[in-house]
């Protein structure tokens, strides 16, 4: 079982910045991919930025250029991050991590708890 704990949401002006983090504990052999997705108030959860072990990226067009995605690994935990740059107002949304890999002959596709992020014009 994988664990993601979030943090680095808060308040900032349009134009700011926030960088998320998200560290994953637990037992996992293999890391399929990491990404990160966000779920505004009255819409479905979409995909923000993703990356695989190869270092492959892909991210949202209204993102590219402006957000960036990566990774850390340390202490049999992997920490991974989100910067990002010149906010707007319309990217207010909860801020989800995720995990999907395999362990111990288990596949596993595991959520941090999401943290807030609100951007004020």
């Amino acid at each position: 079982q994988v664990q993601l704990v979030e943090s680095g949401g808060g308040l900032v002006q349009a134009g700011g910045s926030l960088r998320l983090s998200c560290t994953a504990s637990g037992r996992f052999s293999r890391i399929y991919a990491i990404g990160w997705y966000r779920q505004a108030p009255g819409k479905q959860r979409e995909l923000v930025a993703v990356l695989t072990p190869s270092g492959t990226t892909t991210y949202a067009d209204s993102v590219k250029g402006r957000f960036t995605i990566s990774r850390e690994n340390a202490n049999a935990k992997i920490t991974m991050y989100l910067q990002m740059n010149t906010l707007k107002p319309e990217e207010t949304a909860v801020y989800y991590c995720n995990v999907k890999g395999s362990g111990f002959g288990t596949g596993f596709d595991s959520w941090g708890q999401g943290t807030q992020v609100t951007v004020s014009s």
